[in-house]
């Protein structure tokens, strides 16, 4: 499916903001839906992990920018969480 893929850091950077996106989004809605998740601030981090594994395909797939794409929007929602738990 992603083979097809230019090897961009742009695109790269999209997939790791997508993705972990689309995760935090269900997340954050099952933090505020149950009572029992709401300190579960470690699920978040967990939807960011997903990000792991797309570095890790793509490095093997020898897509080394698209790589370092998803590391940029990994720093990215580090500090998005860092902020949020500052705020907390």
């Amino acid at each position: 499916m992603f083979r097809n893929f230019q090897n961009s850091v742009f695109i790269g950077l999209g997939l790791g903001i997508l993705f972990p996106g689309v995760l935090v989004s269900i997340i954050w809605y099952l933090m505020h839906t149950y009572a029992f998740l709401a300190k579960a601030d470690l699920l978040l981090i967990g939807g960011i992990a997903v990000n792991a594994l797309l570095m890790h395909y793509f490095f093997n797939q020898n897509k080394e920018q698209i790589g370092r794409g998803i590391i940029s929007a990994t720093f990215l929602w580090a500090f998005l969480f860092f902020f949020y738990k500052m705020n907390q």
